[in-house]
């Protein structure tokens, strides 16, 4: 574990971490924000948060405005990359931005030439927490997930599957059904291939269908998010916590977009949302 940089921030630490990941075969870089608590050697609770499309580690860490709020709380922050990198990685053959390269969409990939590679739900479902829990003052028994569009899909599939793990689950913009929408369809033919009873793990949707539950999820989408109708498809979701029972707080946030605008302008309230979880016994 190589630490990259190293920054003080409201009264914590801001560290950017690489390593070598058995999971993805491949070098990851992952960012994790340190509270003063946990700097003073107090085992704090885990915010996870997964990136969108492009994104890497970087994007929230430097534009997500979550520090103060992580802080105030005492929330351990990590942001892990989205997809693999480095030589021998394969891309998209087009060079797609929604595919390959930025775009790993938190699925273990079973079709060539990308299953060496693209496992990213074994990263940040297992090798990623083991190495978080043994080398930082993190409360692993206290963990929460997010995160912004794919990473919004990523947080739902990961908190839906591991209803034990998670205390508190909310989302950015995510994309609720996958196998319903472009951006999903081709990440899922292209990782897990055209069964598509194979994508449902891997759907927010499909899962509440066939039984998945958590108590309650928060989700912010912008009303000018140009992605909502084709990509996001919020109102799927909306739909099937009301049948399944979940407490879904939809907020559609009049005039914001897709961007780390709209992200950092409700990001202290979803860290206190996860903070006051996190806090019960």
């Amino acid at each position: 574990m190589e630490i990259v940089s190293e920054n003080k921030a409201h009264g914590g630490r801001q560290l950017v971490v690489k390593h070598a990941s058995a999971a993805t075969s491949s070098d990851m870089t992952f960012s994790i924000f340190l509270p003063p608590q946990a700097e003073a050697g107090e085992k704090r609770p885990v915010v996870w948060y997964l990136s969108g499309l492009t994104c890497t580690h970087a994007n929230v860490t430097e534009k997500g405005e979550c520090r103060a709020a992580c802080a105030e709380h005492g929330l351990i922050f990590v942001a892990p990359d989205t997809s693999p990198r480095g030589d021998g990685v394969p891309d998209d053959p087009q060079g797609a931005y929604d595919f390959g390269l930025g775009a790993g969409f938190y699925v273990d990939a079973t079709q060539e030439p990308y299953a060496r590679n693209y496992r990213m739900w074994t990263y940040v479902t297992e090798e990623l927490p083991q190495l978080v829990g043994s080398e930082f003052a993190a409360d692993m028994t206290r963990q929460g997930i997010t995160g912004h569009s794919m990473g919004g899909h990523g947080a739902l599939t990961v908190a839906l599957r591991h209803p034990g793990r998670f205390r508190s689950v909310s989302a950015f913009a995510p994309i609720v059904a996958p196998s319903q929408v472009p951006w999903g369809q081709k990440a899922l033919g292209g990782y897990l291939g055209e069964d598509r009873a194979a994508w449902r793990k891997h759907d927010a949707v499909a899962l509440i269908e066939d039984g998945a539950r958590v108590d309650e999820i928060l989700v912010d989408v912008g009303t000018s998010d140009t992605f909502i109708e084709n990509e996001l498809r919020p109102e799927l979701l909306e739909q099937s916590c009301a049948k399944a029972g979940i407490d879904l707080t939809l907020r559609r946030q009049p005039g914001y977009d897709h961007s780390y605008y709209f992200i950092s302008t409700f990001m202290a309230e979803h860290l206190r949302w996860h903070a006051e979880r996190l806090k019960r016994g």
